[in-house]
């Protein structure tokens, strides 16, 4: 990949996209690799700032034309000075058979529960109050929760179908799907036909999206699967146990969830409205939590897999403790209370 960048980075169409003059060489390092992406930093050639190419492999959201989707959304957003900004895109794949996107590299530290709850807020606040109309080309959806509960369902048939399956768990997920689209159905008033402010939403925002700087500008960044929706489902997300407890051992309580709801009313007061936004984070918090607990029981059974070797420890270790009866039963009570 290193040889056709190098070669691709030669380009015409690129060189004039980044202001590049004459025929210098640029010099790429692989930053990070996911399953849908390869970022790789390089530095400009005439202002000496650094930047991210981000190749495409593939996309999440299904859709053909993903990487430009990304570019449209960070445009979107560019205002409210909490995303990277975005200088190329080559979604034709006809030098490189992937989506490229070229943006700038930001600074910054892993968010921090304990210490970064706040920014947190701010950033999304900033980030939703940016105005974005249904012509903006993002997806958007008149049914948020009862979009995730079909993920979830067909999610969870990897793990009910299994031999591997706890019968006790098994039945109790289950019934726990159950539960919540019977709360779902009786809310389709509300959240069914939710007609209020939209904004571009990131839909994960986890702690290792963020980039935090104590002392300066902190970012959301990795914008694979944006929304036109309800600031509510980013909040959901955000506050859900199933985000916070991931990558840490962070389950936010319920104080610090009413706490962070009230800085983050405030941070957005006068920019948009927020009535019943409170009441509709509490619906997707636990609907956040059953999309993470089918995540985690698929990926369970998935591990093992004949032939499929653990490759991450620790992502098995919480796989596992997503599992364990206690953290189940949790999320129970949170979808009892919707």
């Amino acid at each position: 990949m290193l040889d056709l960048l190098k070669k691709y980075s030669q380009k015409k169409e690129f060189k004039e996209a980044l202001n590049i003059d004459g025929k210098e060489e640029i010099s790429f390092s692989l930053l990070a690799q996911g399953e849908y992406n390869m970022n790789y930093l390089f530095v400009h050639p005439v202002s000496g700032k650094k930047l991210l190419l981000r190749v495409n492999t593939g996309s999440q959201m299904h859709l053909e034309h993903q990487i430009e989707y990304e570019y449209q959304a960070l445009k979107c957003l560019e205002k409210s000075g909490r995303t990277p900004k975005v200088y190329y895109v080559d979604g034709s794949k006809s030098d490189i058979p992937y989506g490229v996107l070229v943006m700038e590299y930001l600074p910054g530290v892993v968010m921090d529960y304990e210490k970064d709850l706040y920014k947190g807020a701010e950033i999304l606040a900033d980030i939703h109050a940016i105005p974005v109309d249904e012509k903006s080309g993002l997806i958007h959806s008149s049914n948020p929760c009862q979009e995730i509960l079909n993920e979830c369902n067909q999610m969870f048939r990897t793990y009910e179908e299994s031999e591997l399956a706890d019968q006790k768990k098994r039945l109790k997920i289950r019934r726990m799907l159950d539960l919540c689209q019977d709360k779902l159905s009786a809310m389709e008033e509300t959240m069914g036909n939710y007609s209020g402010y939209r904004a571009c939403i990131n839909t994960e925002v986890n702690s290792t999206n963020f980039l935090i700087n104590p002392d300066g500008i902190s970012y959301l960044i990795d914008w694979e699967k944006p929304l036109f929706g309800d600031p509510g489902q980013d909040l959901g997300h955000f506050l859900a146990p199933t985000t916070t407890f991931w990558k840490t051992d962070v389950i936010l309580t319920e104080e610090e969830t009413a706490e962070f709801l009230k800085y983050y009313i405030k941070c957005v007061e006068g920019r948009f409205d927020t009535n019943g936004l409170e009441k509709r984070v509490e619906t997707f918090i636990p609907v956040t939590c059953m999309r993470g607990l089918t995540w985690c029981a698929m990926a369970w059974v998935e591990y093992q897999e004949p032939g499929r070797a653990i490759r991450n420890e620790s992502t098995w270790k919480k796989l596992n403790a997503y599992l364990e009866q206690n953290f189940i039963d949790m999320i129970e009570k949170r979808i009892e209370k919707m």
